[in-house]
Order: structure tokens, then C-alpha cells, then sequence
């Protein structure tokens, strides 16, 4: 397998995963809400730590090929915190400078932090 192909598929893969964990996160969300009854501030970070978690292993296992190890699961969530800064920089810029909609500015912000994401994703979790 080519390089390139290589990596197509491993982003593809990583690509998935997000679309899964970010309905693993919605599912914990709505039953911490619904069915647990706990605040919305409570649900929202349970099912964000409890998706990240899942995350992780999903990542190590099915996009890097990698052996989860306690070093690499207390790195991971530096993945995130990039994933939050750049979403949160390039919404400022699509919606204040560019006049964007803002409720369109997160889907058009995914094009570039999905790609940013992978390949820090892919240097944390790939370092010994």
C-alpha cells in the first residue's frame, strides 16, 4: 500500500471514529439529561470524558494501530484542547471577519480542524 493510500485510509478511519464518538457523546448526553436527571452542565462533561475515553481506545486500536499506555491516554486529551482552540479561533474569524452565519461557521470550521486534529492525534498517540 502506497504512503498516500496509507494515509487516506487511516484518516478515514479517524474520520469515523469522530462521526461514532460524537454520537457515543450525544447518546450520554441526552441519558445523563433524560434518564439520570442530572444538569446539563454534569451530563455534558461525563459523556465528554466518558466519549473521550472511548476515543482513545478507538484511535489506538483502529486508526494508529497503536497499544494503548498510560502515557499516550494522559496525553490524548492535548488532542482535544488543539481541536477546541483552532475550532474556536477560526469560528472568531469566519464569523466576526468574514461575516459567516454562525450557525453555519462550526460545520465549515470541521474542514480544516479535522485535518489538524488527525495529524496531532496521530503524533501524540504514535510517540512511545
Amino acid at each position: 500500500m502506497s504512503m498516500r493510500r496509507f494515509i487516506t485510509y487511516e484518516f478515514n478511519k479517524f474520520a469515523l471514529i469522530g462521526i461514532v464518538n460524537t454520537g457515543v457523546y450525544y447518546v450520554l448526553y441526552l441519558a445523563g439529561l433524560h434518564l439520570v436527571h442530572v444538569s446539563y452542565v454534569t451530563a455534558h462533561w461525563v459523556a465528554v470524558v466518558m466519549s473521550m475515553v472511548g476515543s482513545f481506545f478507538l484511535n489506538c486500536y483502529l486508526t494508529y494501530g497503536v497499544k494503548p499506555t498510560w502515557a499516550r491516554f494522559v496525553r490524548f486529551p492535548l488532542t482535544q484542547a488543539v481541536n477546541v482552540l483552532v475550532t474556536f479561533i477560526l469560528l472568531f474569524f469566519l464569523v466576526e471577519w468574514l461575516g459567516m452565519n454562525s450557525s453555519a461557521a462550526p460545520i465549515a470550521a470541521l474542514f480544516v480542524t479535522v485535518p489538524i486534529t488527525f495529524v496531532v492525534t496521530g503524533k501524540v498517540l504514535k510517540a512511545a
